[in-house]
């Protein structure tokens, strides 16, 4: 089959949002570890706590991911990466809610890099109450396939960080808080966990950070210093990966127009590593 027949392609999934997924999180990132009561309104992105790949082992490559070619498309390259994502917030999620994930294959695209082939696949996520018609969240999920790093390969020229930064919070990405996200969103990917796999193989200089850990912590960020703030719209790109042998920074800078937030994270050198924009109902 040709990747471009996986468009169109659907599963659904179903779970119900527990509360101690939520408090360890929140442990994770030092925040009150209570376990929240039923009812309670599930920060932004926190939904990436359910509808876990339960993957067998028997079915896991070599990488640590889901072999592919039964939900996602057979994709030939070694290198798969969680490009960015959009989402549009219509209703709040709530501990104790039973749930429906419908995902779709919406595109499949074949490009020639700086570095060789690649691959996008768009999945649109839609998610609504057991029961319901109306969405709760609609997410698109941007994943890229790439070759493997090769020696003499030159890193793409990195960008400097914005400096009007308003709000700022330094990270330690230490090896068991890569461990304890990993663990909690049950992604087996070796980069963020195998440091020999994650160098040897790969190529990279450490333990990666997740992507979707540092899009969370930019939406943390905007929820300490905007506590009553209601999210009507968001989307991050990564730009530059992180890595756990440095700090990293998420910043954060409102926009004159009171309704929309600029975030991005920055690397110990000052890099831009992550863009975002979240705008307020």
């Amino acid at each position: 089959m040709k990747l471009a027949d996986w468009i169109g392609r659907t599963e659904e999934v179903t779970d119900t949002a527990t509360p101690t997924p939520c408090a360890a999180l929140s442990a994770t990132f030092d925040q009150d570890a209570r376990r929240p009561e039923a009812g309670t309104t599930l920060p932004p992105l926190w939904h990436w706590l359910y509808f876990l790949p339960l993957v067998q082992r028997s079915d896991v490559g070599d990488d640590g991911h889901a072999r592919r070619g039964s939900f996602l498309p057979p994709v030939p390259l070694p290198r798969r990466m969680w490009a960015g994502s959009q989402f549009e917030f219509h209703q709040p999620l709530r501990i104790g809610d039973a749930l429906v994930r419908r995902s779709t294959i919406q595109d499949v695209t074949e490009k020639s890099g700086r570095t060789g082939p690649l691959v996008f696949v768009k999945v649109r996520h839609e998610i609504r109450r057991a029961g319901e018609a109306d969405l709760a969240l609609t997410e698109w999920h941007d994943v890229v396939y790439r070759e493997a790093a090769q020696p003499g390969d030159a890193a793409p020229t990195p960008r400097p960080a914005p400096p009007d930064a308003a709000w700022e919070k330094q990270w330690v990405p230490d090896d068991v808080l890569l461990f304890r996200y990993s663990a909690l969103t049950f992604n087996g990917h070796r980069i963020h966990y195998d440091r020999k796999y994650v160098t040897e193989v790969e190529g990279y200089p450490g333990l990666v950070v997740h992507g979707p850990m540092v899009a969370t912590l930019l939406l943390e960020l905007l929820r300490e210093r905007l506590p009553g703030a209601q999210l009507r719209f968001y989307e991050f790109r990564a730009v530059r990966p992180l890595f756990d042998i440095h700090p990293f920074a998420v910043c954060g800078q409102p926009e004159a127009d009171g309704k929309s937030v600029r975030l991005w994270a920055r690397d110990h050198q000052g890099w831009l590593a992550m863009e975002a924009t979240a705008v307020l109902a």
